[in-house]
C-alpha cells in the first residue's frame, strides 16, 4: 500500500480522535515533511507539499534551476542530471520533481512526527481554552479524579479542572471517583496546557443552582438582585419579581421548600435566607434582617448607614452568632448597619439634642466665619461635624485650612458634649444602681422579719397543737372511765361468766367497806338471779 495514503489516513484518524480540524492537522504534517526534506536537501531548497484528501495521496515536490554550471546545489542542477529526471528539460528552465517519502530517512520522518504531534496537541489546548474560556460563569459537573493536598482535580471529559482548597466549602469532602458540581471562575493558559479552575465557595454558584432549579429564574420572571455568603455556614438572596402575578420569594422556596431544600443539599447543609428585595433602603435593610423584627430604621444617606432599632429580646436575633445575621444583611444591601436596642436609641435621641449646639457658640471659629457656614447650610455643630473639607470649600471665602480648622472646632465641640453627657449618664447609673441595692436591702430585711414572726407563729402553733392533743387525750380518758364502772374488770369472753360469779360471792362473805358500798347492788342482784330459771343462772 501507498505510504503516502497510510499516513494520510492516519491524520484523519487523529483529527477524529482529537477533534481537531482536519485542515490544521494537513497544513502542520506538510510544514513537517517540508522541514525534514530541508534537513536533507539543505535549508535553502524549494520544497513544496500537495495534498489530495479526496484520494488520500501525498506528494513532496522539489524545485531547481537547470544551469550549465552548479554553484548552489540547494537550488541548481545541470542539464545533464535534469534530463535524467526528466528527458524534456531544458537549460535556463526550472525543473521540478518528486521525492520518494522513502528518501527523507527515518529520522527526518521521526522529526515530522514530532512536529505533527507537537501541533496537534498545541491545537486541542487551544480548543479547550476556547472551550472554556466561553463558559465561564457556568457551572459544570464532572467526577473527582485525584485529591492532593486539600486540593481536587476534576476531570471534565476532555479537560482537567482544579477546585483549590480555598474555594470549597467548609468541612466537606470528596473521595476519588464520588460527582460534583462546581462553578467555573477563570480559565488560565500554563505550560502545562489551559487550566481550569472551579469553585464552591463562590457567590455565583449559588445565584447559579437556584437558575438550574427555579424556572422563573431561568425565563427571567425573577430576578435575583443580591448575594450574600459565607460558604458552609448561612447565605441571604435577595429576589424580586417582574410579574405582579408571581410571587418572587415563594417561586424560590418552591411547594413544602422544596426548591430550596435542593439547593440546600448541594450546599452541604448551608443554612439559606429568601427575602424580597426593594428599591427602598430602608425597607431593603429591614427585609434582609430577617427573621429579627425592626421597631425603627432610619437611613443617614451621609454617611451611607442604616441605624436600625429592635427590641431588647430580638438584638441578639438581629446580630446572630458570632454577628453573622447583621454582617450578611450588610454584604447584602451595600450599606452599613447600625443595630441598637430602644434604650441606646433613646439615649441617642436625647444627645441628638445635646449636638444641636449652634454654630455661632462654637469657640475658635470667627464670626465671619460663623456666618459664611450658617449661610450656607450648617447650622449646629453636628452639622458642621459631619461635613467634608470639600463641600465647605465650595463656600465663598473659606479655604482648605479654614474648613479644616472650622471641621476640628465643630468635632471638638461634639467630643466635649458627648463626654459631659456620658459623664451625666455614668452618674445616673450610679445613683439607679445605690437605689437598687437599697431597695434590695431594705426587701433582704423585711424577708428576715418576716421569716423571724412565721417562727413565732409555728412555735405558737405548736404550743396549741400539743395543748388540743393533751385534751382530746383527757377526753378520751373520761370517756373510757365512763364507759367501764369503777371496780369492774374486764376479763376475756371465755373466763368472764366464772370471775364475776365468783367476785359476787366473795363480796358476799367479805365484810367491810367494799361490801358495804355494794350491799344493795348485790341484794338486787341475787333477787335478780333467784327468779331466774336454772339453765339462764348456768
Amino acid at each position: 500500500m501507498d505510504m503516502s495514503f497510510e499516513i494520510v489516513q492516519a491524520l484523519k484518524s487523529i483529527a477524529r480522535a482529537k477533534d481537531v480540524d482536519e485542515s490544521l492537522i494537513i497544513e502542520t504534517l506538510q510544514a513537517g515533511l517540508i522541514s525534514a526534506a530541508r534537513k536533507k536537501f539543505g535549508p535553502e531548497s524549494r520544497i513544496t507539499v500537495e495534498m489530495d484528501t479526496e484520494l488520500s495521496k501525498l506528494t513532496v515536490f522539489c524545485s531547481k534551476d537547470v544551469v550549465e554550471e552548479v554553484e548552489d546545489k540547494q537550488i541548481q542542477i545541470t542539464l545533464e542530471d535534469a534530463r535524467e529526471i526528466d528527458p524534456d528539460a531544458e537549460q535556463g528552465k526550472e525543473l521540478k520533481f518528486e521525492i520518494p517519502l522513502a528518501a527523507f530517512g527515518r529520522n527526518a520522518i521521526q522529526a515530522a512526527k514530532q512536529v505533527v504531534i507537537q501541533r496537534v496537541r498545541e491545537a486541542e489546548r487551544d480548543r479547550v481554552y476556547q472551550e472554556y474560556e466561553q463558559r465561564v460563569g457556568e457551572i459544570v459537573g464532572g467526577g473527582v479524579q485525584q485529591v492532593d493536598r486539600g486540593n481536587i482535580i476534576v476531570s471534565l471529559g476532555r479537560a482537567e479542572a482544579l477546585l483549590p482548597q480555598r474555594e470549597q466549602i467548609p468541612r466537606e469532602q470528596f473521595r476519588q471517583g464520588s460527582s460534583i458540581r462546581a462553578y467555573i471562575i477563570d480559565v488560565t493558559r500554563s505550560s502545562k496546557g489551559p487550566q481550569v479552575i472551579l469553585s464552591r465557595a463562590h457567590r455565583e454558584f449559588l445565584k447559579e443552582l437556584f437558575a438550574m432549579e427555579v424556572p422563573e429564574i431561568s425565563d427571567r420572571t425573577v430576578e435575583i438582585m443580591g448575594v450574600a455568603r459565607e460558604p458552609g455556614a448561612r447565605s441571604k438572596i435577595a429576589v424580586h419579581s417582574h410579574d405582579d402575578k408571581v410571587d418572587a420569594v415563594g417561586a424560590c422556596v418552591g411547594m413544602k421548600g422544596s426548591r430550596v431544600q435542593t439547593v440546600v443539599r448541594e450546599l452541604n447543609g448551608e443554612r439559606i435566607d429568601v427575602v424580597l428585595w426593594s428599591d427602598d433602603l430602608v425597607t431593603y435593610v429591614i427585609r434582609a434582617l430577617s427573621p429579627a423584627k425592626v421597631v425603627l430604621a432610619e437611613m443617614d444617606e451621609m454617611d451611607d448607614k442604616v441605624t436600625v432599632i429592635v427590641a431588647d429580646d430580638q438584638l441578639s436575633l438581629a446580630i446572630g452568632k458570632g454577628g453573622q445575621n447583621a454582617r450578611l444583611a450588610a454584604k447584602l444591601t451595600n450599606l452599613k448597619i447600625d443595630l441598637i436596642n430602644e434604650f441606646q436609641y433613646a439615649e441617642r435621641l436625647e444627645f441628638r439634642k445635646l449636638a444641636k449646639f449652634p454654630v455661632s457658640e462654637i469657640s475658635g471659629v470667627s464670626a465671619r466665619i460663623q456666618e459664611k457656614v450658617i449661610a450656607g447650610g450648617y447650622q449646629t455643630a453636628d452639622d458642621l461635624s459631619r461635613a467634608s473639607i470639600l463641600d465647605l470649600m465650595e463656600l465663598e471665602g473659606v479655604g482648605e485650612k479654614t474648613a479644616q480648622k472650622v471641621v476640628e472646632a465643630a468635632k471638638a465641640k461634639i467630643e466635649e458634649l458627648r463626654q459631659e453627657f456620658l459623664a451625666a449618664r455614668r452618674e445616673a447609673e450610679e445613683l439607679a444602681e445605690a437605689e437598687r441595692l437599697a431597695e434590695e436591702e431594705a426587701q433582704a430585711r423585711e424577708e428576715e422579719l418576716a421569716e423571724g414572726e412565721d417562727l413565732e407563729e409555728g412555735e405558737d402553733l405548736e404550743e396549741e397543737a400539743a395543748e388540743e392533743a393533751a385534751d382530746e387525750a383527757g377526753d378520751e380518758e373520761e370517756e373510757s372511765e365512763e364507759a367501764s364502772p369503777e371496780g369492774e374488770i374486764e376479763t376475756p369472753d371465755d373466763e368472764e361468766t366464772e370471775e364475776t360469779i365468783g367476785d359476787e360471792a366473795g363480796a358476799k362473805d367479805i365484810g367491810g367497806e367494799d361490801a358495804g358500798d355494794n350491799k344493795d347492788e348485790s341484794s338486787e342482784e341475787d333477787s335478780s338471779e333467784e327468779d331466774l330459771p336454772e339453765d339462764e343462772k348456768a
